[in-house]
């Protein structure tokens, strides 16, 4: 097994940037630099995709920014000690310390065990402190691996480490058979999509916080190491529950009836200690909220601790359309090459895929291809071999948006009614809002039919048999019955709108123009992510139409998205002198990351000056928007910029709506940044 850091890996004092996004990029590089991948493109993407789900900044001036990737085949980690700091969002400032985690996507589970060592130690002070002492590269090596070792040589063990806590409080029943004690009793799950580093970070955030006050505690951490559920006795014992997670809790119901205390899972690395003392209030107050399962009272069953109804709702819908995306992603490209090799006839001969073979290839005269690639029937049959393999991951859209939020309503058991609601949606003609409808009902049936109090010999029946049973039997019922047709009657009202819309400019630019201004309002924030979840969800009605207006706005949508980061690149390079050195810097990196539909890399330069950039990049996205939607631009591809132009109808109005939205922009920022003070060469403020 490979040591997971080496000197090599190891930079003290580096100047790596002012922004994160440079940070990144220069740990990344420090990677390939090593001989551990040769791809520093596709690990700075992986490293920036997890960056945008939520900051990795910690408090005490630490950074963590880690990913899955393809990029690398061998866990590493990479560290700087960075001069200046940099900024990675977290509360207390800018970070000096910074970790590059990095996991091979099939990394196994005696690595993953390692890195979670890892992630426990930057949460204590003694360990920092050290790096920040260190002198040489070989003493950081040094003061990692003395965190390792344990791990490493207690490996063939270690299946505890990556789930339950290991420490003492989580064995506290068994101490408490032993006699009477008044310490109070707590237990949590943490879980972050990525569960390599924050699940864990937070698990020894919380348990550090429990011994401070004087509290037994027992963490199971539902990370990417795998999961160790805890002891029912324990949670038997247990007086209250905290729940710090970003994805559903695994089977929620064992928890039942607990006083409940919930949040995201950074919450616990900076309020650790006020986590705590939340959890013994409410396990003191008999009107808590509680995890459903225990016949609450009215209302009660949906009370999320401190999460609220709004979050909440959040949650929900974006697991689902979050596992939703995939489909779109396979789906939209697949059926783009189908058409790209086949020609749009491909779409009345995706028959020819089963139909022909490679060693009896199709005759495109007797079809009527006549647009088949370069006219070769081998392209031909490509084409519509991807037709036919887009069309059916399209077919599991709605089932999985449905499956999922179902899913993050009720666990386990709500996935398969979900999906068969899901299903159902596209058999009733309801369409998405079908399948959204349908997953709630699902989820929040199932959820109920859980919470029900049976015999213990029918336990093992209810989520494999009783619950899916008699959910699908419910909410089959209500979505035929009696929201079939009601919702069937919005959905085609609401395509007709869009077609409508499609078939006046005027209507349809407004629409592309409204949605650009969005996508530029808040750079991935609540807004931004509302016009994308409208665009990408539409691509499931689009299916595989040739022409569809839905198709219109995901390309509206991404176009306006790819706006912003280009035009403040092309400002810095046209009139430098309107531009710290920092925002100069932030420029380079800007075209790269608009041209991969990454609005983000605009922040750095709206944090900075957001009356001035702001309005700026919103009138040129609103322009994009709206000229994508005159022009009739088409994309069958939820992400990708121009690295999936084979996936765009109509690329040479791809490129004018593109170019002009820049331009207005890019003119409008430096109109503003003129009536502005000379900047001064400060350290750019990042989000």
């Amino acid at each position: 097994m490979s040591e997971l850091i080496n000197s090599d890996l190891v930079r003290l004092d580096a100047d790596l940037g002012s922004d994160k996004h440079q940070a990144i990029r220069g740990l990344a590089a420090q990677v390939v630099a090593a001989g551990r991948s040769g791809d520093l493109d596709q690990l700075v993407r992986d490293a920036l995709a997890r960056e945008e789900t939520s900051p990795t900044g910690l408090p005490g001036g630490i950074a963590i920014p880690h990913c899955r990737t393809a990029a690398v085949q061998e866990p590493t980690l990479v560290f700087a000690r960075l001069a200046p700091p940099v900024d990675f969002g977290a509360k207390d400032g800018p970070a000096d310390l910074a970790f590059l985690i990095c996991a091979p996507e099939g990394g196994d589970a005696t690595h993953l065990q390692l890195l979670t060592k890892l992630a426990r130690a930057l949460v204590k002070p003694a360990f920092t402190d050290a790096l920040r002492g260190a002198s040489t590269t070989d003493e950081v090596v040094a003061l990692v691996q003395d965190v390792l070792v344990p791990a490493r040589t207690a490996s063939t063990t270690a299946a505890p480490e990556a789930g339950q806590a290991p420490s003492a409080p989580a064995s506290a029943p068994a101490s408490a058979a032993t006699g009477p004690t008044t310490r109070r009793r707590l237990v949590a799950v943490t879980a972050c999509p990525t569960g390599i580093a924050h699940t864990y970070m937070a698990a020894e955030a919380l348990e550090a916080a429990a011994e401070r006050a004087g509290v037994d505690i027992a963490v199971e951490t539902q990370g990417s190491a795998g999961s160790t559920p805890l002891d029912p006795a324990v949670v038997a014992a247990a007086d209250a529950v905290i729940f710090a997670v970003d994805v559903g809790v695994r089977d929620r119901s064992r928890f039942a009836g607990l006083p409940l205390v919930s949040s995201g899972v950074k919450r616990p690395v900076d309020e650790a200690d006020l986590m705590i003392a939340e959890a013994l209030e409410r396990a003191d107050d008999p009107a808590a909220a509680r995890v459903e399962g225990s016949a609450p009272g009215p209302g009660e069953a949906r009370a999320t601790g401190t999460e609220s109804w709004g979050g909440r709702v959040r949650r929900v819908l974006m697991t689902g359309v979050s596992y939703m995306i995939p489909f779109v992603a396979a789906g939209g490209l697949l059926i783009a090459l189908g058409f790209l090799f086949g020609g749009y006839e491909i779409v009345d001969h995706g028959a020819v895929a089963t139909d022909n073979s490679l060693f009896d290839l199709p005759d495109l005269d007797a079809l009527g291809l006549d647009h088949a690639l370069l006219g070769s029937p081998l392209l031909a049959y490509f084409g519509a071999l991807f037709f036919v393999l887009g069309g059916t991951a399209f077919e599991f859209l709605v089932p999985a948006l449905a499956g999922y939020i179902a899913f993050a309503i009720a666990d386990r058991p709500g996935i398969a009614p979900g999906f068969v609601m899901g299903a159902l949606a596209g058999t009733l003609g309801t369409g998405f809002l079908g399948g959204i409808i349908g997953g709630v009902l699902a989820g929040l049936v199932a959820h109920w039919i859980a919470q029900r109090p049976v015999a213990s010999w029918a336990r093992g029946l209810m989520p494999v048999l009783v619950i899916p049973l008699v959910t699908t039997l419910v909410v089959g019922f209500v979505m035929v019955v009696i929201l079939g047709r009601p919702l069937g009657f919005v959905m085609e009202r609401l395509d007709a709108g869009l077609v409508y819309m499609g078939d006046r400019p005027g209507l349809a630019v407004l629409l592309g123009a409204l949605l650009g201004a969005m996508m530029a309002f808040d750079m991935g924030g609540p807004l931004n992510k509302t016009a994308y979840t409208f665009a990408t969800t539409g691509l499931a009605a689009a299916a595989t139409a040739t022409d569809a207006p839905q198709l219109k706005v995901m390309a509206a949508v991404m176009l306006a998205g790819m706006v912003p980061p280009i035009a403040l690149a092309l400002a810095t390079v046209l009139r430098p002198s309107l531009f710290t050195a920092a925002e100069r810097e932030n420029g380079k990196a800007g075209w790269l990351l608009g041209a991969s539909f990454i609005t983000e890399g605009a922040i750095p330069f709206a944090a900075a000056d957001p009356l001035r950039v702001i309005p700026s990049i919103m009138l040129g996205s609103a322009v994009t928007g709206g000229l994508a939607e005159l022009f009739g631009v088409s994309l069958r591809a939820p992400h990708g910029g121009v690295f999936v132009l084979f996936a765009v109808d109509g690329v040479l109005g791809f490129v004018i709506a593109l170019v002009a939205g820049v331009a207005v922009a890019c003119a409008a920022v430096l109109a503003l940044k003129a009536t502005a003070p000379t900047p001064t060469e400060t350290p750019l403020v990042t989000v």
